[in-house]
């Protein structure tokens, strides 16, 4: 006999596609949200995916169920065993979530608890096909539960607990938007969950999570887009400050006096120069009016204008050496340039016969790799900060570069001694 429809089956089916509706705009949500974090949009993404399959899981039991005849049992078994599933899937991923927030592996002690306590729930949910304590389907396609149907619930309470219990305990290594939405996450399916033991009929767990999903979401990405225009707003400050911090005074002149002597004694060593150095010019205006990263190529072509202007300067006392044969990436202006005129300016040693630069581009494994080599005097972050103390605006610290890599690259800066003498200064960019 074919199952009879009632109203509590009706809201059940309204509650299914309210809670699919939900997940699908948050999955589209995450795929195009570009101003996410890309292992955030990645969380989201599997969420809001074991979501639509929890969801078409419970919707398919409940049509199955409802609507069709003993011919379609089986069907109702997976169903309801997939739903169970999938549902179950959303705390060991909370898990794993919250350990990436505070910096832990997932070799934390942590995650093997949560570990034991989800195979635990997936070993009773196999049991519980070969057995009719917990939960059945009879021969005419109709749902029942169990003498001890909450037992199968005890292993997924306890993984929200120990959830709760390891935000609660780290508290201070989450912000108050993400301690939050956390909570919130792990307190209304629990609550629904509770509830949902107790009666039997109306989906509260479908809905319990639908709702958790879209608030936790919807604090994560207000803070993403406050986390975004912050950096718009720093990124826009110093693009203002970028002619300031390189278009130093000194530098200007000292180049103009050199192209006024060598007017006289090398008309063509002076046109040489004038074109460098209109050169460097043309790239340091062109950079303050970039809002994103630039070829590669560009940048070099900029650093060598520079190195020209310079080599005038400390003739005999320069020498470079290039070996940049891969240049099919981007980024942000006034990254390279200021790494060398930094290795320039520090590196030089008046006891020195000459100072030997050598820049090298590699790329492996889905990273760019920008390594800047000095065999000058040794030149620090901790010098770097003092020189720009001591030189203000007219000086710009490799910490500036620092900032606009990691805003618009995602990308890191590192600098080293070099075995022996000088620098070494190297830039990661993930494609």
């Amino acid at each position: 006999m074919m199952y009879q429809i009632n109203w509590i089956d009706i809201v059940d089916l309204c509650i299914a596609s309210m809670g699919f509706t939900v997940a699908v705009m948050g999955l589209l949500l995450s795929i195009h949200a570009q101003f996410m974090e890309s292992w955030i949009k990645k969380y989201f993404t599997i969420v809001f995916g074991i979501t639509i399959a929890y969801i078409v899981s419970d919707y398919t039991s409940q049509i199955s169920l409802i609507f069709l005849g003993r011919d379609f049992r089986l069907l109702s078994k997976a169903a309801v065993f997939s739903e169970s599933f999938f549902s179950s899937l959303l705390m060991p991923v909370l898990a794993v979530y919250m350990l990436h927030l505070i910096g832990e592996k997932i070799t934390h002690t942590f995650f093997y608890v949560v570990s034991i306590l989800w195979g635990t729930y997936i070993l009773l949910l196999l049991a519980t096909q070969f057995t009719d304590y917990i939960y059945y389907i009879t021969d005419e396609n109709v749902y029942y539960r169990g003498p001890i149907y909450p037992v199968l619930l005890v292993p997924p309470v306890l993984l929200m607990i120990a959830n709760l219990i390891f935000l609660q305990y780290n508290r201070d290594r989450f912000s108050q938007k993400e301690s939050l939405s956390l909570r919130l996450y792990i307190l209304i399916p629990l609550f629904s969950m509770i509830l949902q033991m107790l009666f039997y009929g109306i989906l509260i767990i479908v809905l319990g999570t639908s709702v958790s999903i879209m608030i936790m979401f919807a604090n994560i990405m207000s803070d993403q887009i406050e986390k975004n225009i912050r950096q718009s707003s720093k990124i826009a400050e110093q693009r203002l400050l970028i002619t300031t911090l390189q278009m130093r005074p000194h530098f200007i002149y000292n180049t103009l006096s050199n192209i006024y002597y060598l007017c006289d004694i090398d008309p063509e060593k002076a046109k040489t120069l004038i074109g460098n150095f209109t050169t460097y010019l043309q790239k340091n205006f062109h950079a303050i009016t970039k809002q994103e990263p630039i070829p590669f190529e560009e940048e070099l072509l900029h650093t060598k204008a520079y190195l020209e202007v310079a080599k005038v300067r400390y003739e005999g006392m320069i020498n470079v050496k290039c070996d940049t044969a891969y240049t099919s990436f981007r980024l942000p202006p006034l990254t390279l340039e200021p790494i060398v005129e930094n290795a320039v300016k520090h590196g030089l040693d008046p006891e020195s016969d000459s100072l030997n630069i050598f820049i090298k581009t590699e790329h492996e494994n889905g990273t760019i790799r920008i390594v800047v080599e000095n065999d000058g005097v040794n030149y620090s972050e901790k010098e770097d900060s003092t020189a720009e103390e001591s030189t203000g605006s007219e000086h710009i610290g490799l910490n500036n570069v620092r900032n606009r890599i990691k805003a618009m690259c995602n990308g890191t800066l590192d600098i080293e001694p070099r075995n022996g003498s000088g620098t070494v200064v190297t830039i990661v960019i993930p494609e």
